[in-house]
């Protein structure tokens, strides 16, 4: 069907997220989860006695996707309750099957369990992803281990370490994100067959007051749908806490992406790292020299979107009145398939930034050179002393010279001369200035973190999630 250019549709849809995230939210996923459910209650409800006859659940397991929603939307018009025009939309593409669809349940059922499992598929995709960008930027750092940079701390000059264990950092607050997820996929509860304020009334009346068969059909259904846990209690709704902790772990991965996107976009300024840039992109319509960081920037102002929906659903969870108020719903069908799509759309485009990143060493070099004689002036000293020198003397002659170099470098705008000052003056002569001044020398065991850090939390993440990683990502623009 061609798109109405005249409706406003989702930038998260058209521009950012996968075609399989945003399926996953789509109307066809969320309804034809509703009939599975009710397919799986009327099983389970079959299997411990109730009169429900095979025929009806033939039928039903027949029409689970053929859904007539233009059928749907008339009901929901007539009925104003979308449940209830899907139940009724189901009785008629299953007629035999109409007097025992959603039985004893209420329209939580089918919305809160369908939405639990929608978000569990959303999180293994998430999931999947952050470990295809650990697995990229822990290539990236092992490439990298051994280069020399720049130090920053305060965005000011510091000590010396390496593009690799720098990359270890932004790698190290992914694997805490993925972590998270993977205590949300394994702690998350299916709501299960509650009823309608969460005391199982209308099935205990079901199955004649016997409370083990009302146990065995949670767990049943449960079951059906791969949950190993179930809210120990729910009201009518599972707790919207749930959700609040969901969106959460969702906006850890939107500020892990976006510390990265904005060191990247530093770097960029200084010409040390680039995200990659396509032969035919054009950084700029009127500035054609241009190589603006414009992927980073979009992650970062997607991960923006996602700080901001997190707030959302603690507020619904701290209003829901008693056993439930329906001000969570329409909140609730905006903020859970937003976040996702937002961080979908944003571990996409690191997918792509990672997987091709741009180093410059020789201006990599350049800075850390003219730093470094600063750094390095310590060493200089102690080496001068050794040498025979009066250490006194010679910390007021470095002093001296790193003065008359900073105003080179600060107010002439010329290079750092300090090494060259001190290779004139006498006092320094005993002293092997080329090997002090070896950038390698001030990196400490930063090679090394990065093997231990790639072997012991990047290689096991990778051995899990090896299908995932060998997926491949397209940007939608």
């Amino acid at each position: 069907m061609a798109k109405d250019r005249n409706v406003y549709t989702s930038p998260l849809v058209e521009r950012n997220a996968s075609k399989e995230m945003a399926e996953l939210f789509g109307a066809q996923k969320k309804f034809g989860t509703w009939r599975r459910l009710w397919l799986e209650l009327a099983r389970a409800q079959k299997k411990l006695g109730l009169d429900i006859k095979q025929v009806q659940i033939k039928q039903m397991a027949g029409r689970l996707d053929d859904i007539d929603f233009r059928r749907a939307a008339r009901y929901e018009k007539q009925f104003r309750h979308d449940v209830m025009a899907h139940v009724y939309t189901f009785a008629d593409a299953a007629p035999k099957a109409s007097p025992i669809i959603h039985l004893g349940a209420t329209s939580c059922y089918v919305g809160d369990n369908a939405d639990l499992i929608i978000i569990r598929e959303a999180l293994e995709l998430i999931a999947g992803k952050l470990a295809a960008v650990i697995n990229l930027l822990g290539k990236f750092a092992k490439k990298y281990r051994s280069l020399p940079t720049l130090g920053f701390t305060h965005y000011q000059p510091a000590q010396l370490t390496t593009v690799g264990k720098r990359a270890t950092l932004w790698c190290y607050e992914f694997v805490m994100d993925l972590q998270e997820i993977e205590h949300r996929l394994e702690t998350l509860p299916f709501r299960g067959v509650k009823g309608t304020t969460g005391t199982q009334a209308s099935f205990l009346e079901l199955f004649d007051g016997k409370h083990g068969k009302v146990k065995q059909l949670d767990k049943a259904v449960a079951a059906a749908f791969g949950f190993k846990k179930i809210c120990a209690v729910t009201g009518q709704t599972y707790q919207r806490k749930i959700d609040a902790l969901v969106v959460n772990t969702l906006a850890s991965v939107a500020q892990s992406a976006h510390k990265m996107c904005n060191d990247i976009r530093l770097l960029a300024n200084l010409k040390e790292i680039e995200e990659p840039f396509e032969k035919s992109q054009i950084g700029s319509s009127a500035m054609a020299y241009k190589r603006n960081p414009m992927r980073c920037e979009r992650a970062t102002s997607l991960s923006r979107l996602v700080l901001s929906l997190a707030s959302s659903p603690q507020m619904t969870a701290s209003e829901q009145w008693l056993e439930r108020t329906l001000d969570d719903s329409a909140n609730r069908r905006v903020v859970i398939p937003e976040a996702f799509l937002a961080v979908d759309g944003i571990l996409q485009i690191l997918i792509n930034v990672t997987g091709a990143l741009v180093v410059y060493p020789k201006v990599i070099a350049a800075r850390v050179m003219a730093e470094l004689p600063f750094m390095a002036s310590e060493n200089i000293l102690m080496a001068a002393v050794k040498a025979g020198g009066d250490r006194q003397e010679l910390h007021e002659k470095i002093r001296l010279h790193s003065q008359a170099a900073a105003a080179q470098v600060k107010k002439l705008g010329k290079p750092n001369d300090l090494v060259g000052r001190l290779k004139a003056d006498i006092a320094f002569a005993k002293v092997d200035l080329k090997k002090i001044l070896n950038p390698e020398a001030y990196i400490g065991r930063a090679p090394q973190q990065v093997d231990e850090f790639t072997r012991d939390i990047v290689t096991p993440i990778r051995n899990r999630y090896r299908k995932e990683i060998n997926k491949k990502v397209k940007l939608n623009v």
